[in-house]
């Protein structure tokens, strides 16, 4: 199965919505940014979001930061009962060591720097990466190479973002296979989130996820 994850959540009606879809990673951003949210209306969102999850469905909390400390990735973490935390900006690979504890998701755009050659290195059971758009933060609508992210994830796990959206999802499962798949702007309407489409965004990679298990 095709993990799923609804990033940049706001609201706890649309943290809702992803749950009720059955997203299985929520994804709330600490970085300054159009979607950016403070650990205390995180903290109360992710306790309404717990909550809700139906019993035996596994519910992941990812905090997104961009070139943060880990002593404040770390408070935010505990502060709004995180399970996981993303590294999207130019953190070097040497961080994984400090966060050794918790489960890390690393962004990368294939841009060819060294700094992103030692994640792609890298081998640490807490350690997933995140194939991002070229030049993107996230959240941009941009879409990933897809090629390149299928070689990856040949490899290892990896989390497929970048210009998804309830049309293409079942498309980039289908050529990647992924171990994920991330969607932030591609649920919005008008910048917003929007709960028809968070659930169509999850109807869709299910399908494909069922097309792929008939062949």
């Amino acid at each position: 199965m095709t993990f799923v994850k609804i990033c940049g959540l706001r609201t706890t009606e649309h943290a809702l919505a992803a749950v009720e879809a059955g997203a299985d990673l929520l994804g709330f951003i600490f970085a300054p940014a159009r979607r950016q949210i403070s650990p205390a209306a995180a903290a109360q969102i992710a306790q309404a979001a717990r909550a809700a999850n139906p019993p035996g469905h596994r519910l992941t909390l990812v905090g997104v930061f961009v070139n943060e400390s880990p002593e404040q990735m770390r408070a935010v973490a505990a502060e709004c009962g995180l399970d996981a935390i993303q590294l999207s900006g130019d953190e070097p690979a040497t961080i994984a060591e400090r966060l050794s504890d918790i489960a890390v998701i690393k962004a990368i755009r294939f841009d060819a720097s060294p700094a992103e050659q030692a994640w792609l290195q890298l081998e640490r059971a807490n350690v997933r990466l995140h194939v991002d758009a070229l030049g993107a933060y996230g959240g941009a609508g941009v879409t990933a190479d897809w090629g390149r992210a299928q070689l990856l994830a040949r490899q290892r796990p990896i989390v497929l973002a970048g210009g998804l959206s309830p049309a293409n999802v079942g498309a980039a499962i289908a050529q990647v296979r992924p171990w994920g798949v991330d969607v932030s702007s591609g649920v919005e309407t008008d910048g917003t989130k929007d709960v028809a489409k968070i659930h169509a965004f999850v109807a869709a990679a299910r399908a494909a996820d069922r097309e792929l298990e008939q062949q």
